[in-house]
């Protein structure tokens, strides 16, 4: 069973390396307003009450519909249970839902979510990785569940942001599932993470792992390249990058030139693409294809050269670098 999941994984990296050589795709190194997720919207296991007859009733229904995005019929259970409050009826509709969610979640518990996507959000001085696990590709696709990327994305960011370090140079921090579940969900919303979870879980239908995530800060005189690969990008999303793949390369630097942001980003497509252990030496022994010291390794867009080669001219120091790889910690867990 190992040999084929190796030999799976080495023809899904000879893919990888391919469409990156030569269909690059762009990154992002865009910073990131915290923004709010968009109303849920509805599930269907409400039992309509008497009717609400009066045009008042009618416009209070209309009202909760347009803020809450829950149907019609369970707003209009949620107006009768409490007496036509606008905000108790909200307030009913999201515990409703997360009671829904977290019986859902226990039943689907234990089943594989190997598929998902990896969220890359930057703001100033710091970049976050996250990954959301999902059962199907399709449902990934879905908004809802990239609202919950993003999310999930938002908590980490904020809690990198509470953590109020003298940085005098980079930092570097990881959560796992259980580190990650407990995250407040962000600022303006209201729950931890795990409830946001079992509300996707309520709606889509599928069994989901909050898996990981990643962070740096960094002080003046360093930068934070990046990039996601397999890009996925709605309008609703602002600054949200999601993908199946993502990097990010911290640098040392004397001065921001305008390249920067292209040097990182082709760092970061070199870390995807070529998956190095370390960052090495420039003062190491060129390396092959087997190579797994990042400055040793033959440059991903132009294997003439080493990465350390292209890195010199540049004007940089590469120091470290955080690589995710969609469903990866699955797989590894399944091939021991």
């Amino acid at each position: 069973m190992r040999r084929r999941a190796g030999v799976s994984r080495l023809l899904e990296r000879m893919s990888l390396l391919r469409s990156l050589r030569f269909f690059p795709v762009a990154c992002t190194g865009r910073s990131a307003r915290s923004v709010l997720l968009q109303s849920s919207q509805p599930w269907h296991t409400f039992h309509a009450g008497p009717s609400l007859a009066s045009a008042s009733s009618k416009e209070l229904l209309m009202k909760l519909r347009r803020k809450t995005g829950y149907s019609f019929v369970n707003c209009k259970k949620a107006l009768e249970t409490c007496g036509g409050d606008l905000k108790q009826a909200e307030a009913w509709l999201h515990k409703q839902a997360q009671k829904e969610g977290w019986s859902k979640a226990a039943k689907l518990y234990g089943r594989k979510a190997k598929e998902g996507l990896i969220g890359l959000l930057q703001e100033g001085n710091t970049a976050v990785l996250v990954e959301v696990n999902c059962e199907t590709d399709f449902v990934s696709r879905n908004l809802k569940f990239q609202q919950l990327v993003q999310q999930v994305a938002l908590g980490t960011l904020s809690h990198c942001q509470s953590l109020h370090d003298q940085l005098s140079t980079y930092t570097k921090g990881f959560l796992n599932s259980s580190e990650l579940s407990e995250l407040a969900a962000g600022p303006g919303t209201e729950g931890a993470l795990k409830d946001h979870l079992a509300l996707a879980i309520g709606k889509l239908g599928e069994n989901m792992i909050l898996k990981r995530a990643a962070w740096v800060k960094v002080p003046s005189g360093f930068y934070v390249g990046s990039y996601v690969h397999g890009v996925t990008q709605s309008p609703s999303l602002h600054n949200l990058v999601l993908g199946k793949y993502a990097a990010l390369v911290v640098c040392e630097t004397c001065e921001q030139s305008a390249n920067l942001q292209d040097v990182g980003r082709r760092l970061g497509q070199h870390v995807v693409g070529m998956a190095p252990l370390s960052v090495g030496s420039l003062d190491d022994e060129p390396g092959g294809e087997t190579e797994t010291r990042m400055l040793s390794q033959p440059y991903l867009l132009d294997p003439s050269i080493t990465l350390g080669q292209y890195v010199q001219p540049q004007g940089v120091s590469v120091v470290d670098f955080v690589r995710f790889e969609c469903g990866e910690v699955e797989e590894a867990a399944e091939a021991e």
